[in-house]
């Protein structure tokens, strides 16, 4: 069935086929009408088929898109035959097919009869022109018989009369033009000579002039060997002005950046950016500032790499090696520890010229891209000159991040490429310097951080800086052990800010604000506009000589000010006399008079210091030179200052005040036992013992060993008052280096991160405000062997306090008291002629002093084991005569403790019925005090006596 219907398809198929040559139905029509008289046979044409409009427009979108096209229609409709066929489907789509043809028959026919009259008018011009050639023709004719009767009129002598005129005026011209082709070939000697003289512009505009001039003259042969070689003449010529561009990275010109910009001007290239009158695209544009960054991004590559060859090899002092065949990591490797600093400040040099450079570049355009206009540029010119503006501006803009990067990455790799473990801290603070002034001119530059390179560093400084530290921890203990505590000669006005190490804070001690925050290290008035401030050849790497500014912090006498004592410029001459003292009768002059006066003063106001004191202060100065130039770091300096400050004062306590009398006492209070535990705990190393359990060494590697007191002290002569001298200046030393650290506290605020800042509030509350307390301590050690206190304890046992009468004259014990106490003050005047002794020790060793006096006193009427009404007024009599005396030798007001001596004699004559609210009210008395002052009392009975020493005893159960 399947191949009776392909035979009927290709019956089909010719059937169609044939149809091409039968006529349609309209045709047909059309020829059996008849056509009467001129008019057209369209017109004639009746349809047969008359459709409403409205029916032939959905006929004609009935009409498939594909007999629109070129396609086969008749396979087209074979295609579409099912296999089984249907006679009346197949007359449908005839049918359908054949409306369609008539719909479309009758369109083209109406189109044809619409567009007759514009056929009929187009014929018309057709015949008119038909004439008008009929008329040029005749014309032509009557003007190749005039030009025969013009002949015919004209001799050849005239003719050739003229010929002679017209070939002399070729022959002027071709004179004029070989001239003209003979400069041209002397042109390019001379524009050689002008780019050699770096006269771009004049070089352009020849060379311009010369090729328009060639163009004139192309119809000669020779010239268009000039034209091509005019032409290699303007390729080089922008070959120079490309050289003398890549001249302007290293070292900018003014002069020579303008003529390079006329240049190109001339050049109709705007290379550099330069807007005028010329229209250049943008894709020349981009070219060109492409090229100006490819100069400078060489011009880092290969400055960095000169610099850092040259160096590499003078240290290694030959020439015969490839190093200029490695790279410039590999280079970096190979600089040696002593040209380290010397190269990295070359290259910083080196490399702020090149940034200068870019700077000046991008100021020259913003002062000049307004200057450069053309007076005729129309609004399309204008909108391009803005587009360009806007355009060249944000590429400058990108170039700066693009230029700092680069600069970064060189001075990163030539930093990383060294190992600066074994700088001396002097040398890396140096180098620090160096890259944190670096990276504050980049963040000038384009507003970087310089986050990769501060990152890079931050590990590696802070590992040098922790074995750093652990090395002037060790020195701290050496100098602590070797040190012998006297005093180091310091001029009255000393303090921190003298020495050299902290001459870098010379702006911020103006004001704790000028300290550094976190971006800079002076108030805007201040600080350095490295970009406007090094304009003049200087650079923010040069080294300046430190020999102008010496220390002057030591005196060889107590001249305050360090004056001349001996200056008495401003003194009248009458009071300048020599004089008698009234006193001693010797006659002595004004000058001395005015030296004594002046030593005596200024020993009242010196600072009490130590060799050691000032070693610390010179540490401290460089760890906060240190947080300047690295500020990541700064947490971890200020904690390693605050571990230095920690060991002065532990070691001070362990020489001076760690005795077993001080801690009988209880001479240390709960704040200072505290500190001293923490920095045991913290600081100091736990010293390995046998027998005991083992140490754990991670813990113990990042503590020190305790120090031990130089032999050369002595703290038990007792001329010497047990060490006084030293003690003195050991606790005043630490008490000056306390203040020290609270003038320092605004700058290390500033210092320290916001997060960490409980810390340092923690460190100044719990050690600094404390460092003055240690003087008890210190002081108390020699209170209490300063007086033999048990020697006045064994002259009270002989006397005697159950006397019926009252004494008139006081005991004994109280004399050999005052000759101590002379004999005390004695030595503190010994002492204090040679160290000046401030007034706060004074009162310190005085209130000991009497302070053990008082509780000796009680004690010694505690071992009374009887006593009388008189012998209590005995008691106070004696206590009274001492006070009268004690006042008169010592400035101490109040006296301390009185009234411990006072309300133990007294309360002798207490009722029974107050002892009770008395006891409870005055536990500053021992049990053994309380219970002898319960016995001595004569008028209480048994029963009372054993009931309230039951109390005391209950009160001392309590108390443990």
């Amino acid at each position: 069935m399947s191949g009776l219907g392909l035979d009927i398809k290709k019956k089909f198929k010719s059937l169609i086929g044939k149809q091409d040559s039968f006529t349609s139905p309209v045709e047909e029509q059309i020829d059996r009408d008849s056509f009467p008289g001129d008019l057209p046979a369209v017109t004639k044409y009746k349809h047969t088929v008359l459709a409403n409009p409205h029916e032939e427009q959905e006929v004609l979108e009935g009409i498939e898109n594909i007999y629109y096209s070129h396609t086969d229609t008749s396979l087209y409709e074979l295609e579409k035959l099912p296999e089984v066929l249907d006679l009346q489907d197949i007359d449908a789509d005839r049918n359908r097919l054949r409306k369609q043809l008539n719909v479309v028959s009758k369109k083209v026919s109406d189109l044809v009869l619409q567009n007759h009259p514009a056929y009929a008018r187009e014929l018309q011009r057709v015949m008119e022109l038909e004439k008008t050639l009929q008329l040029a023709s005749v014309i032509c004719a009557n003007g190749r018989r005039n030009l025969s009767d013009a002949r015919q009129t004209f001799t050849s002598a005239s003719l050739k009369m003229l010929a002679n005129v017209r070939k002399r005026q070729q022959l002027t011209g071709l004179l004029k033009s070989l001239r003209t082709i003979k400069t041209l070939q002397r042109t390019d000697l001379r524009l050689r000579e002008m780019l050699e003289e770096e006269d771009y512009c004049g070089a352009i505009q020849l060379c311009l002039e010369c090729q328009q001039a060639a163009s004139t003259y192309r119809h000669f042969k020779c010239i268009s060997e000039l034209n091509s070689k005019l032409q290699d003449t303007l390729v080089m010529i922008e070959e120079q002005l490309d050289v003398a561009l890549s001249k302007t990275c290293s070292n900018f010109d003014v002069v020579h950046y303008e003529k390079v910009q006329k240049a190109y001007r001339l050049l109709n290239k705007t290379q550099l950016y330069e807007y005028t009158y010329i229209r250049v695209t943008q894709v020349s544009l981009q070219t060109a500032m492409d090229q100006l960054h490819m100069h400078f991004t060489s011009a880092i590559h290969n400055t960095a790499f000169t610099i850092v060859l040259g160096y590499v090899e003078l240290c290694s002092g030959t020439t015969n090696s490839n190093f200029h065949k490695r790279q410039y990591t590999d280079l970096c490797k190979n600089v040696t520890q002593d040209s380290f600093t010397p190269c990295l400040i070359d290259l910083c040099k080196a490399l702020w010229e090149v940034m200068k450079s870019y700077f000046k570049t991008m100021q020259w355009h913003e002062q000049n891209d307004i200057n450069v206009q053309d007076k005729d540029e129309t609004e399309e010119g204008t909108e391009e000159i803005a587009f360009n503006k806007k355009y060249i501006k944000q590429k400058l803009d990108h170039g700066l991040t693009r230029i700092w990067m680069d600069v970064q990455q060189k001075v990163k790799l030539f930093v990383l490429g060294t190992d600066l473990s074994h700088f001396k801290l002097e040398e890396f603070i140096r180098v620090l310097d160096i890259i944190h002034r670096m990276i504050e001119i980049g963040e000038e530059f384009c507003g970087s951080k310089s986050d990769g390179l501060q990152d890079s560093l931050k590990q590696q400084s802070l590992n040098y800086f922790k074995n750093h530290h652990r090395y002037r921890m060790d020195e701290l203990r050496m100098f602590l052990e070797n040190e012998g505590w006297e005093l180091c000669p310091v001029k009255t006005n000393f303090t921190y800010s003298r020495l050299l190490e902290f001459k870098f804070m010379k702006h911020w001690n103006k004001s704790p604000e000028l300290s550094p925050r976190g971006d800079s290290s002076l108030t805007t008035d201040n600080k350095v506009v490295y970009f406007k401030d090094f304009t003049d050849g200087a650079t923010p790497f040069d080294v300046h000589p430190e020999d102008d500014e010496n220390e002057d912090v030591f005196s060889y006498s107590f001249d305050s000010e360090g004056n001349d004592s001996d200056s008495d410029s401003d003194i009248p001459d009458e009071l300048k006399q020599d004089y008698i003292d009234e006193i001693t009768g010797e006659a002595r002059s004004h000058r001395q008079y005015k030296r004594r006066i002046s030593h005596n003063r200024s020993r009242k106001n010196v600072p009490i210091v130590t060799n050691t004191t000032i070693n610390l202060l010179r540490v401290i100065g460089k760890y906060m030179k240190m947080i300047t130039v690295l500020k990541p770091i700064a947490f971890d300096v200020i904690y390693c200052i605050s571990q230095l400050f920690d060991y002065y004062l532990y070691t001070v306590y362990s020489f001076f005040g760690s005795h077993d009398s001080v801690r009988n006492e209880r001479a240390i209070n709960q704040r200072l036992h505290l500190t001293l535990q923490r920095i045991h705990s913290n600081v100091i190393a736990e010293e390995v013992t046998p027998g005991a359990p083992p140490v754990d060494s991670e813990e113990n590697q990042d503590r020190v060993p305790q120090p031990h007191l130089s032999p050369v002290v002595d703290l038990t002569a007792a001329d010497k008052l047990f060490g006084l001298s030293e003690r003195v200046v050991a606790a005043e030393s630490l008490v000056f280096l306390a203040n020290q650290f609270e003038q320092l506290q605004p700058h290390f605020e500033t210092m320290i991160p916001t997060n960490k800042k409980a810390f340092l509030q923690q460190f100044y509350s719990q050690t600094i405000s404390i460092a003055a307390e240690l003087r008890k301590p210190v002081y108390w050690a020699v209170s209490v062997h300063a007086i033999d206190y048990n020697g006045v304890i064994n002259l009270m046992a002989n006397v005697r306090w159950d006397i019926k009468d009252i004494m008139s004259q006081h005991n004994a014990y109280v004399d050999d008291i005052l000759k101590k106490f002379e004999n005390l003050n004695r030595k503190l005047s010994d002492i204090s002629r040679r160290l000046p002794i401030p007034r706060v020790v004074y009162t310190s060793v005085w209130e000991h002093c009497v302070r053990l006096t008082n509780r000796i006193l009680v004690e010694g009427y505690s071992n009374a084991k009887k006593c009388s009404n008189e012998g209590r007024a005995f008691m106070q009599l004696d206590f009274q005569q001492l006070l009268s005396n004690l006042e008169k030798m010592i400035d101490l007001r109040p006296i301390p403790e009185k009234e411990f001596v006072e309300g133990y004699i007294k309360a002798y004559y207490l009722h029974e019925s107050q002892f009770d609210s008395w006891l409870l009210d005055h536990k500053e008395y021992s049990p053994k005090q309380l219970i002898a002052l319960i016995n001595s009392v004569d008028h209480l009975n048994k029963k009372a006596r054993q009931r309230l020493i039951t109390v005391i005893e209950d009160m001392e159960r309590t108390r443990r």
